[in-house]
C-alpha cells in the first residue's frame, strides 16, 4: 500500500516535526538555564530559546535563540556554536530519538520585528488612519 505524504504546513512542519521541535526546545532550555555549558561568554547571560523548528527528516534542530535585553547576541551565538558537541549530546540523553540531531543557532529577530510593526502603528500618518472620522455629516 503506496503511503502518502502531506506536504508540510505553513506553520512550520508536521504535528511530528513540531512535538520534537518543542521536546528539544525544552531540553536546550533547560540545559542553558542550570548553566551546564560552561562557556565564560556565556556566564551572565539569561538565554531564552523561544522556538526551535526541525527539519522533516527530525536530523536538524534550527534553534531560535534570543540572550535577555538582546544584547551581545553576536557572542552569544558564538559561544553556544563553540559549545555544540556538548549541547548535541545533552539533547540526546534528554530527548528520546533516533538520531540526535545537528544543531543551528539563529538569533530570533521576531521580537525586533514586532517592535518594527509597533512603531509603525505609532506613527503619525497611521495614527490618523486609524482615528474615527470626525467629519461625520
Amino acid at each position: 500500500m503506496p503511503r502518502h505524504h502531506r506536504k508540510s504546513s505553513a506553520s512550520g512542519g508536521s504535528q511530528r516535526q513540531l512535538r520534537v521541535g518543542e521536546t528539544v526546545r525544552h531540553a536546550l532550555a533547560e540545559i542553558l538555564a542550570h548553566g551546564n555549558v560552561h562557556d565564560p561568554d556565556l556566564e551572565g547571560h539569561i538565554i531564552t530559546v523561544p522556538e526551535v523548528k526541525m527539519s522533516p527528516d527530525l536530523k536538524l534542530a534550527t534553534v531560535y535563540v534570543m540572550p535577555l535585553g538582546g544584547r551581545d547576541t553576536e557572542v552569544v551565538i558564538a559561544a553556544l556554536n563553540r559549545n555544540k558537541r556538548f549541547l548535541r549530546g545533552e539533547v540526546a540523553h534528554r530527548v528520546n530519538l533516533k538520531f540526535a540531531p545537528e544543531i543551528r543557532f539563529r538569533v530570533d529577530d521576531r521580537f525586533d520585528e514586532a517592535e518594527r510593526i509597533e512603531k509603525l502603528l505609532r506613527t503619525p500618518e497611521v495614527q490618523r488612519d486609524l482615528a474615527p472620522d470626525s467629519d461625520d455629516e
